[in-house]
């Protein structure tokens, strides 16, 4: 399929710069993807279409502050943003800035902190960067949470905060963007929801560079996804087998878990499950374990906005985007929600 059958056009005006408070108060279209149906409701009416027996699954992996202000040699400026450990003291990461090469040696901080350092020891063909630093282990994690900003979107003009750019399950620290459809649960909405017998459960799935990573090429199918980890206890894995064996509804929250649940062994295991994963929904694809999913509005063109439209049928989403911008809805990662049911 044809990437341009992904796009459509969105006024800069509907992009979301804050959330709103409190986070339940966000608006929520609700799609019926059978039907197309549209309706329009507020978030923390979700509880009106859950019912006892349904099954919630949320990612509970939390953002680390992977953005990393740094000086070249030169002194002029880099940005560092971090993806992922590679070993004690190396990271993949992407550079921001002009200059970038094998070798280059830049600096995080003044030398009163003891001065984090690094350099940049491999460029990979994906785009990213390896650079190795002077410090490893806990010493190197503790430096990059004292030193490093919330690695919100650059569609985000004003400054945020980790406590801003996390959901309020956040557990298990790993990604460098949130699971941002779970950004409109609060503590009360959660209780809500139990009160009601639905079955919450947690997976993490780290996200990294595959989720937010550009689709260039023209043709879909040609596209490969960055690996990303993904986390599940036995306990965990075998409720949700069980619960998609009777027949109850697992309601996924946000693209994130729906692909760490599609990702999933086909036969029963007894191990807890760690692996990675890079599966890229498109139409055409057989949902296994999603029945229904809460998500935000995304960017066209992007692997996010194709996996909404393999679960709903693409003339559908597009209908409801185009529905959602003219009723003035919030987008991206601070936006507001859907419901698919």
């Amino acid at each position: 399929m044809k990437l341009s059958l992904f796009d459509f056009h969105l006024p800069p005006d509907r992009i979301a710069q804050k959330p709103v408070r409190p986070r339940d108060q966000s608006r929520l279209l609700v799609l019926n993807r059978k039907t197309g149906a549209i309706s329009h409701r507020h978030f923390f009416e979700i509880t009106e279409y859950l019912k006892s027996g349904d099954v919630l699954v949320l990612n509970n992996t939390k953002v680390f502050p992977a953005r990393l202000n740094a000086r070249k040699e030169s002194g002029g400026k880099i940005e560092v943003f971090l993806l992922k450990p590679v070993s004690a003291n190396t990271w993949e990461c992407l550079l921001g800035g002009k200059g970038r090469r094998v070798g280059l040696e830049i600096s995080m901080e003044k030398q009163r902190f003891g001065g984090l350092k690094g350099v940049v020891i491999k460029h990979l063909t994906n785009g990213t960067w390896h650079i190795r630093f002077n410090r490893s282990g806990a010493k190197l994690r503790a430096a990059i949470h004292r030193l490093g900003t919330a690695p919100t979107p650059p569609y985000v003009k004003r400054l945020s905060n980790l406590k801003e750019y996390q959901t309020v399950f956040a557990k298990k620290s790993g990604s460098v963007a949130a699971p941002t459809a779970g950004f409109h649960f609060t503590n009360r909405l959660m209780n809500r929801i139990r009160t009601l017998g639905v079955q919450i459960e947690y997976v993490t799935l780290h996200v990294g560079y595959g989720t937010f990573q550009p689709v260039k090429e023209t043709t879909i199918e040609r596209h490969r996804m960055h690996p990303e980890h993904l986390e599940m206890s036995k306990a965990v894995y075998q409720r949700l087998v069980k619960a998609k064996r009777e027949g109850r509804r697992i309601i996924a929250v946000g693209t994130t878990t729906v692909r760490t649940l599609e990702s999933l062994p086909r036969q029963l295991t007894n191990q807890q499950i760690s692996q990675s994963t890079n599966i890229f929904i498109i139409p055409g694809y057989k949902f296994k374990m999603t029945d229904a999913m809460i998500t935000n509005f995304h960017l066209p063109k992007s692997t996010l906005f194709i996996l909404v439209s393999a679960f709903a049928g693409r003339t559908k989403v597009l209908k409801a985007y185009e529905t959602a911008i003219k009723k003035h809805y919030r987008f991206y990662s601070f936006g507001d929600a859907m419901l698919i049911t």
